[in-house]
């Protein structure tokens, strides 16, 4: 140990001079850059968002979570922030368990639900609030913030207009809807807000309103939010043209940032340890310890035959260091990558890590196709989009997968069944029920099988797979089409169906055509009166005496003599029939004593039993039309297509063998497994509400009514689901549909409701069948002797005799002659066991049925006496009393689903009684339909796992979350990867595997920026208060110049507010301590995509307003042909989107929603000249002020300026108003995200190269007819409206052509060589420095749309559009055209030769590729008034800064 230390000592001895030399460059705190990010709104209270969160759990929970923190905000005042947060994560803990918390947690990291509370408060701006009110209501439009003046305005509240209800709406639980709506606008947890609650919730329980209450602080707190859940890129600019603004080198100081010294280990010396041991040396370790990490911040540059293993050497590095350090080196390495490099150069790559990883390479590229160097997250195996994963996103999946966890763990489940029923989630399948048409009320007027006139067809199924015509329907003698059709003769629509069917008929189209007759079905009725009676009737006459076909050719003549109203009559029906037996006696044939009425009411009856809505009806195989494609010539085409679907179905049928010659067709149609005896509109339309059948730790009988009278929905759910008693099929077995049917037993609907269901139990073979008792009057045992009866029978009695029983009991006769005094004992049926059955219906009481009635009132939300079911979980309700047996089938057929036969096998191999098996289906399903489906989850395994894969295990006997993360270590992926596994470890417990997913023969730098990934797993407090998520680099090299940027989730636009240096250009040599960058989200995007209904293509040129109640439009722009996207710029609150007055309302309606009137255009705006430049960096927007000021000193017309809001500085968007005011224009900040679906560039040129070119059409106000781009470091001389005003020739827009007369460049004109020679054929190259867009033109061609698709297509080649804003227009000039502006609009020094200079209008400061002069010295050179105007406007900005230092003093 000695001799160690003494190595130390002399170690620290050696390394005494090198430290001195560094001097006081490392005895000073090292540099850092900080950014941070806040929201536009101020900070939201942390009770309301926890409230938000509770309510996506349930709107039950929501407001038991109300009750629990009435007044919880005044601790706010005497409670440290600390500790009132923990209070809110107290209270919150009754309701949620502990992965909830952390989810919770994380929720108020990311400040997820803070846009909903702000949403609440625009909506409560909009009404207005009643001045000084903490609190206010108001009443179908009228306010009180007093609780005495809630009943003055109910009196006649439903006489006013009911207000607009959102769907985030907090609404009280109510079993009716059409009362008084009360909306309470408070913020919870206050004193208000609990008045107004405890008077109002009052009300609501009564009966009394609809409670509706909405976030709402009168005082929001003047702190701002700061937000987190993006990245901060440091990148590495390049010095090969100087774009340093020498005004503003100097030093620039503020408050020091505490700067430890975080990273242990340097270059092998553990320095923590070194101290712990030595701590009479901490000075000098420390010392030692700065200078290392010096050394290591060098950046020279690597060979190419260096970077070639680097991703492996890092992965090496990794996989080295022990497990739980791995990440955090992996996000080391990765973040800090350009002073990390040259230091992995020397690590030695282990051969046996290499050999696994490429092994493990090919299985993922075989199994998955995951290539070598891509990121792929898989959370139980759902894959997480690593391209624009978001925090949000991921913390709706975090609470999706553990409400699915926890509840299966719940239920007993262990981790292995546990991963099976996780995959099932997605097997659900939306299917297209069919009715049976093999029913006797349907007239067919063709046999395609037996009838003469296709006896020349072929009969094989195998003619199906001969080739045809595209488009045509094989002609074969089976009945593989078949068209039932639902005639009324009384009604006009009959005429069109039978039209349709002569034509097919008369076409020979391979369709069997079948009729319903739906006529009246009185017995007493005369043919000669009624027109329905007198078809049925002549059909069934012209049928006997001929056959159906004549009779269905005999229609069709009746119905071409139809004239007035389109409805047949019966002296159509006399002649036609008259034409064809002029013997026959009408009256014996129409009269009321016809033989030819047999079945008349058979097709009416089918007609109901079906359940089909309102005619006209038509089905097709036994599947219903939608009412649009009713009419006729919709149903022609629908059918046809129909038939074309159906063919290829058949085809794959026939191959697959399924289908032969031996097979009947009609039989293997119907017998198909969507096939159902009735469609009931009400089980397919209506929303199922899943109860939650999962038990907390409550054990209660259900008859201990008091106790259960204060359970949640779930706990009341659980108790009746635990203590239901089954009619099954027979004993021990499995039964995968478990049915409650609700209802008043001692009432004839309730009976007939468990007739039906009891018929359907004699027959189905998958379901078992429970009762749930809701008395429809006050609960006694008088009433209630049928249900005591139900009851004790299922107590007592087993299978067959209680079905036989419970029959008994259905029957009106047993119930009158038990009302009538008759014992029930006397209808107990042989074989029942008669003692037991007494004995409790004697002693059976009625709490049970009290409980029962509760269960309904509360969870189910049913009045006493209404019918309801629950199958498998999920209640439909209230029903009417037409219930039928049918109807239980068709339950049957949606409930047993594809999900619910994989849980059943699932649980079949579980080693349980088949009475809880029963149970496990019936809750998992209702577990699993109760959450959103989702994709189907990956099951990624690696063929070995020794030395390329880190595993982290989790905490033991718990649940955990399955994390497979496969990333190349020095890739961008991995830099964010890397703190999101960090954090998820925080949050949940997880085993995790992590693959090195190296790429090999690197031949340039992987990683070319320093980055940071804001993200925590709770909110950082500190003793005043929250304290901001911030991004920090430290230790970061002074030498080189470095850019800031910004990389936020999808949908967030945000601007920079604050910034203590030049952020396009930071070096850190010039600059002293710590550079700060404030921004702020400006925006949250509205983004769509928009398709016409009619063609399903993007609507062209179609234009969006949004706005809102008070400002009908806010901002406009169009709808993109490139997948109808479009994007508008919003913050949280209600929002009004509509189309734009004028053509796109003419042609347009936007589906389900109400359209309101646009403002008309400012008729001013047509004189105003608009001038649009981009800027970043304070070098070019010192050039771009002198731009400003040489165009207005040249032109006459009023001057308006757009800026691109996204890289301006906080110095510039502060300056330019005063400017404006001073030289006396207008100007305007545009902004657009870039989609995601259109190819990302990275580097901030380039993104700003593409902002000038690729958003034309989209960027600016509709309103805006004409713009001219002039680039920042551009002097004009010369008066630009008559730019403006140029003729283009049809052009959407016109730019100059790059000069030709400076000979000696040639050299250097890359477009008269090679791709651009071939390519413009002699035509010009045209320069992006100034061009003019006719905006209405660009618009109308859609050229925006077009250079889009352009780019997209060639940008995916890295090496192709070089210049991008150039180059783009320049290829696309054949599709695109371009009008050459004359030569004299834009000349520049490197191009054009000196004579031509006295014409410039303008003079643009390009780069010189030959001599690279920087743009300050080159502007003062060559522009002579340039020096002039630099002057002027620093005069005014020096004048501003004086201004601004003597109002701060004074």
């Amino acid at each position: 140990m000695a001799r160690a230390a003494d190595v130390v000592r002399l170690l620290l001895g050696s390394t005494v001079l090198c430290c001195s030399l560094l001097g006081a460059r490392t005895a000073s705190a090292s540099k850092a850059v900080t950014a941070h990010l806040a929201a536009k709104w101020p900070a939201t209270p942390l009770l309301l968002e926890a409230s938000e969160f509770m309510a996506e759990e349930s709107n039950e929970k929501f407001w038991q979570f109300l009750e629990t923190v009435q007044e919880l905000a005044i601790y706010k005042q005497t409670e440290s922030p600390y500790s009132y947060y923990n209070l809110i994560l107290k209270k919150a803990g009754q309701f949620l368990d502990n992965l909830h918390i952390n989810l919770l947690k994380f929720a108020f990291s990311i400040r997820a639900y803070s846009p909903t509370i702000q949403m609440f408060q625009q909506i409560a701006a909009d009404e207005p609030p009643p001045d000084g009110c903490d609190a206010f209501v108001v009443i179908h439009k009228k306010h009180t913030c007093k609780i005495n003046e809630l009943k003055k305005l109910l009196k006649k509240a439903t006489s006013r207009p009911r207000p607009y209800l959102f769907k985030g709406d907090h609404t009280f639980p109510t079993n009716k809807e059409s009362l008084p709506v009360t909306i309470l606008y408070a913020e919870i947890g206050t004193r208000a807000f609990g008045k107004f609650h405890t008077v109002l919730s009052k009300k609501a329980r009564n009966g009394e309103i609809l409670y509706v209450l909405r976030h709402y602080i009168q005082k929001p707190v003047s702190q701002k939010m700061y937000l987190s859940g993006y990245g901060v890129e440091l990148a590495i600019k390049s010095t090969e043209y100087k774009a340093l603004d020498d005004t503003q080198v100097k030093t620039v100081t503020n408050a020091t940032i505490k700067d430890e010294i975080e990273i242990n280990e340097v270059q092998g010396f553990l320095f923590q340890k070194l101290k712990e041991r030595y701590s009479d040396l901490r000075d000098n370790l420390t010392a030692f310890q700065k200078y290392l990490i010096e050394s290591n911040k060098e950046m020279t540059p690597l060979k190419v035959w260096e970077l070639q293993d680097l991703s492996f050497q890092a992965a090496s590095q990794i996989m080295s260091t022990p497990v739980y350090d791995a990440i955090k080196l992996m996000k080391d390495i990765s973040q800090n990558f350009p002073v990390k490099a040259r230091s992995l150069t020397r690590i030695a790559v282990n051969q046996l890590m290499r050999e696994e990883i490429q092994e493990n390479q090919k299985g993922l590229h075989d199994r998955f196709e995951i290539q070598p160097g891509d990121a792929c997250l898989f959370i139980n195996g759902l894959r997480i989009d690593m391209s624009a994963y978001d925090p949000f996103s991921l913390l709706d999946l975090l609470k999706l997968e553990g409400k699915m966890m926890n509840g299966l763990h719940s239920l007993g489940i262990n981790k292995e069944d546990m991963n099976k029923f996780l995959k099932l989630n997605s097997l659900v399948l939306d299917y297209t029920y069919a009715l049976d048409i093999r029913h006797s009320s349907i007239m067919w007027i063709n046999d395609l099988e037996n009838d003469d006139l296709y006896v020349t067809w072929p009969a094989s199924c195998q003619e199906l797979l001969k080739p045809v015509f595209p488009g045509t329907i094989p002609s074969i003698r089976r009945n593989f089409h078949n068209l039932v059709l639902f005639i009324d003769p009384a009604q006009e629509y009959a005429l069109d169906f039978i039209k349709l069917a002569e034509l097919f008929y008369y076409h020979k189209i391979p369709l069997r055509i079948g009729f319903v007759f739906i006529v009246s079905t009185d017995d007493e009725i005369d043919g000669t009166d009624d027109v329905g009676v007198a078809l049925w009737r002549a059909f069934n006459y012209i049928a006997e005496e001929h056959d159906v076909s004549q009779a269905f050719i005999s229609i069709v003549q009746m119905y071409q003599k139809v004239k007035n109203d389109n409805i047949l009559t019966v002296d159509n029906v006399k002649s036609v029939l008259l034409d064809i037996f002029p013997d026959a006696n009408i009256w014996d044939v129409l009269g009321i004593h016809s033989k030819y009425d047999n079945d008349r009411k058979e097709g009416a009856s089918f007609y109901k039993m079906t359940g089909l809505g309102a005619l006209p009806q038509a089905l097709y195989n036994g599947e219903p039309f939608k009412l649009e494609e009713l009419n006729t010539e919709e149903l022609e085409t629908t059918v046809l297509h129909r038939m074309m679907d159906a063919t290829i179905n058949l085809q794959r049928e026939v191959f697959m063998g399924t289908l032969n010659d031996r097979t009947s067709a009609i039989d293997f149609l119907m017998e198909k497994n969507n096939v159902v005896p009735r469609v009931n509109p009400l089980i397919l339309d209506t929303e199922w509400q899943p109860l939650n059948l999962i038990s907390t730790s409550v054990t209660t009988d259900v008859e201990d009514f008091s106790t259960f009278f204060f359970l949640d929905s779930q706990d009341k759910s659980a108790i009746i689901a635990e203590n239901m008693y089954y009619l099954t099929q027979e004993d021990d077995v499995i039964s995968s549909v478990t049915l409650w049917i609700i209802a008043d037993f001692d009432q004839p609907s309730g009976r007939k409701l468990l007739f039906n269901a009891l018929k359907y139990m004699k027959t189905s073979v998958h379901s078992r069948l429970g009762v749930i008792y809701n008395p429809t009057s006050k609960i006694n045992e008088e009433n209630t002797v049928i249900s005591r009866g139900i009851l004790a029978a299922f107590l007592t009695q087993k299978n067959s005799f209680l079905r036989n029983f419970l029959r008994k009991l259905a029957e009106e006769e047993t119930a009158t002659a038990i009302y009538s005094g008759e014992k029930i004992k006397t209808f107990l049926t042989e074989g029942m066991d008669k003692n037991a059955f007494e004995k409790k219906y004697n002693t059976v009481g009625v709490n049970i049925f009290r409980t029962h009635q509760l269960f309904c009132q509360d969870v189910l939300k049913l009045s006493p006496g209404e019918i309801g079911i629950v199958s498998n979980g999920k209640f439909l309700g209230p029903l009417d009393e037409n219930f039928y047996t049918e109807d239980f089938y068709f339950l049957e057929k949606i409930t047993f689903t594809n999900l619910v036969e994989e849980i059943k096998d699932i649980v079949e191999n579980m080693e349980i009684s088949s009475k809880k098996m029963s149970d496990l289906v019936m809750k998992v399903d209702a577990l699993l339909s109760s959450l959103p489906s989702h994709d189907s989850r990956s099951d990624i395994t690696f063929l070995r796992e020794n030395h390329s894969i880190i595993t982290i295990n989790p905490e033991e006997n718990d649940m955990f979350f399955d994390v497979i993360a496969i990333v190349d270590p020095l890739t961008r992926e991995a830099q964010k990867m890397a703190q999101l596994l960090i954090v998820l470890g925080k949050i949940i417990n997880m085993k995790i595997k992590l693959f090195m997913n190296c790429r090999g023969k690197l031949s340039e730098a992987p990683l070319k920026s320093f980055y940071r990934f804001v993200l925590e797993p709770e909110l950082v407090l500190a003793a005043d208060g929250i304290t901001g998520p911030v991004a920090k680099f430290s230790d970061i090299p002074e030498a080189p110049l470095l850019t800031l940027n910004m990389i936020t989730p999808e949908g967030w636009l945000v601007e920079t507010v604050y910034s203590n240096c030049d952020l396009d250009n930071i070096h850190l040599k010039d600059i002293e301590r710590t550079v700060t960058a404030e921004y702020e989200l400006e925006y949250l995007l509205l983004e769509g995509h928009c398709f016409d209904t009619m063609t399903e293509q993007p609507p062209r040129g179609l234009q969006f307003t949004l706005g809102t109640k008070n400002n009908p439009v806010v901002v406009d722009t169009i709808v993109m042909a490139n997948l109808g996207y479009f994007q508008l710029k919003a913050n949280p609150g209600a929002w009004i989107l509509k189309l734009r007055q004028g053509k796109s309302e003419d042609i347009y309606k936007i589906v389900g929603f109400t359209r309101r009137l646009h403002k008309e255009k400012d008729k001013n705006e047509a004189d105003i000249l608009n001038i649009f430049s981009v800027a970043s960096g304070h070098l070019y927007e010192r050039f771009l002020r002198i731009m400003m000021l040489s165009v207005l000193r040249n032109t006459k017309t009023p001057v308006k300026f757009w800026f691109l809001k996204n890289y301006l500085s906080p110095t510039f968007k502060e300056v330019i108003p005063h400017m404006a005011e001073e030289y006396g224009f207008q100007y305007e900040l545009v902004q657009y995200r870039w989609p995601r679906w259109l190819h990302q560039q990275t580097e901030k040129q380039r993104i700003i190269w593409g902002y000038k070119i690729l958003f034309l059409d989209v960027l600016f106000p509709l309103a805006v007819d004409k713009i001219i781009f002039v680039d920042a470091d551009q002097i004009v001389r010369h008066d630009l409206t008559e730019l403006r005003d140029f003729d283009l020739d049809g052009a959407p827009y016109g730019y100059t052509p790059f000069c030709d007369s400076r000979t000696e460049m040639d050299g250097y004109r890359f477009w008269k060589k090679g791709y651009w020679a071939s390519h413009l054929l002699r035509r010009k190259y045209h320069i992006s420095a100034l061009y003019v867009v006719d905006l209405k033109k660009f618009r109308r061609i859609a050229a925006g749309d077009r250079l889009r698709g352009q780019y997209q297509a060639l940008s995916q080649d890295p090496n192709s559009l070089s210049n991008l804003d150039q180059d783009l227009p320049n290829n696309m000039i054949y599709q695109v055209a371009i009008k050459s502006l004359p030569q004299d609009w834009l000349w520049c020094e490197t191009w054009c030769d000196d004579e031509s200079k006295q014409r410039a209008k303008t003079i643009d400061l390009c780069n010189n590729p030959k001599t690279k002069e920087p743009k300050l010295k080159a502007a003062a050179r060559i522009v002579p008034e340039w020096v002039e105007y630099d002057t002027e406007i620093r005069q005014l900005l020096d004048h501003l800064e004086n201004k601004k230092k003597n109002a701060s003093k004074s």
